[in-house]
Order: structure tokens, then sequence, then C-alpha cells
């Protein structure tokens, strides 16, 4: 999201807890566009996209039960939407865990694109692969 603020011209605003920042380095040199803040509700402020993702990914399992405290304040709820624009979208690239790092009433929202998102991504990853088959075939 950092590269794509910069690339597409729009401000981004990370929450995330300390010790948990994004690469400082590509922050810094995009920070007429990137923003870290420490709240949920300061990020989502007017914001036209909430985006949030698990909070232990594959291969953090045993740090689970440290970052569920470290993103307790992180959850995205009905507050930190109503804080958003009144037309902001919500996505998770999924799977999510519901009543962990989102709701269940966000992510089932009409204004949840989830599954959209998925989608989309189905077809991005056939796009790929038809691709570096075709490479391989005339090889």
């Amino acid at each position: 999201y950092i590269n794509a603020a910069a690339q597409y011209d729009f401000n981004l605003r990370i929450a995330c807890p300390e010790g948990y920042d994004p690469n400082m380095d590509l922050v810094n040199a995009h920070s007429d566009r990137v923003e870290i803040v420490r709240s949920t509700m300061d990020a989502s402020e007017n914001s036209d996209l909430i985006v949030t993702d698990v909070w232990a990914s594959m291969g953090q399992e045993e740090e689970q039960k440290l970052r569920e405290k470290a993103f307790a304040d992180y959850q995205v709820n009905k507050e930190v939407m109503a804080k958003a624009d009144n037309e902001a979208l919500f996505m998770h690239c999924l799977p999510a865990h519901r009543g962990e790092e989102v709701t269940a009433d966000v992510i089932d929202a009409k204004d949840s694109v989830v599954w959209d998102e998925a989608e989309n991504r189905l077809h991005a990853q056939k796009a790929l692969l038809e691709f570096l088959m075709a490479k391989t075939q005339k090889s």
C-alpha cells in the first residue's frame, strides 16, 4: 500500500502499535503520502477505504497471543467505520478472524467488498498463471 500511495497519488494512514511499524525507510521515502498513527479512529477519520488483515500470519502462530494483546485496540468495528467517509468501503484479503481484527457486522455489511476483492484476486492469479505457462511453453 505504501508504494501504491506513491504511485497512484493517494494519502495513506497506517494505524499500528509501536513495534509493528512498516519499513520506516519506505515510509520516510514517501512521507508526503504516508502517515503512521497509533489509533484506528485517527486512521479512519474521513477515509474512503478501511483495510485490515489478520494480526498473526501463517508462520507466526507462536506469536498469536502476543499479537492479539498488541493489536487489541486496532479492531475494525462499526465505530471505526462511522469515523470514515459515509461512502467508505471495507476490505480484507481473507481469511478473516471475526471478532479479532474485524467484527462480523463490519465484514458482513453492505460496504464490505471482501468477496469482490477475493474474486478479483482469483482472476489476477489466473492471468498470471496463464502468462507464466505461455512463457514456459514457448521456451
